[in-house]
């Protein structure tokens, strides 16, 4: 039976040669562990196979987490990467070091805020809905210098650059497409935002295009933890 630290092993090989594939350094690509519904001994199997970022999808559950791991584990990078309504924004600028699903200035306000100032900023990423998808949140293409430049004005968060989740499919082309964008829409922000250096897209499925198309950070879930129970 694989270990946890196995298959972290086997995430690393395959951006690695995706990486490769592409002429692309590994190193610029960041394996963010999702660990949403996982136990905590899981996260710290995770961690003693190496791995520092990790991504939480719901509010109550990251925090609990955050809290119970805090002492003993420091340099954990908490990463929210779930829905967030307004109401719960004080515990993610409260607890977490990076929030990757910001689409509303309001809750860009709160977080900016609700940061309490003895911590660094609060890194955050743009939700673009990329697959112009009713079902899932995110602004359009259309609205992201927008909001990049409200995230900007704000002292208390850094923008850092693009999270998106792509059309669900297995149609290589669509993912293309899609990925394309997202990746043009990074390159312009970047050069307008010298703190933009993440661009947050990937999951096992199909991180080797995510990567082609110049993706930083991917979100490995189920490929590192297994299924959800």
């Amino acid at each position: 039976m694989t270990t946890i630290a196995d298959r972290i092993s086997i995430a690393q090989s395959q951006i690695a040669q995706a990486a490769q594939n592409c002429s692309r350094n590994s190193e610029e690509v960041t394996l963010l562990a999702v660990s949403k519904t996982k136990p905590i001994t899981d996260i710290i199997e995770a961690y003693q196979a190496g791995q520092r970022c990790f991504g939480e999808n719901y509010v109550q559950e990251g925090e609990d987490k955050v809290i119970a791991l805090r002492q003993d584990y420091q340099d954990i990078e908490w990463h929210f990467i779930g829905p967030l309504q307004s109401n719960k924004s004080r515990i993610i600028a409260e607890h977490f070091d990076w929030m990757h699903t910001l689409s509303r200035d309001k809750i860009a306000k709160r977080l900016n805020e609700q940061r309490p100032k003895d911590k660094p900023p609060l890194q955050v990423c743009i939700q673009v809905n990329i697959s112009n998808e009713a079902s899932k949140s995110g602004v359009s293409p259309e609205e992201v210098s927008q909001l990049a430049q409200i995230i900007d004005d704000l002292p208390h968060l850094t923008l850092r650059g693009l999270m998106a989740i792509p059309t669900a499919t297995e149609d290589v082309s669509i993912q293309r497409q899609e990925f394309a964008q997202l990746e043009n829409l990074y390159l312009v922000l970047k050069q307008q935002y010298p703190s933009v250096d993440t661009l947050s897209m990937g999951m096992s499925s199909d991180l080797a295009i995510a990567i082609e198309h110049g993706s930083t950070m991917v979100r490995i879930g189920t490929g590192i933890f297994g299924s959800r129970a």
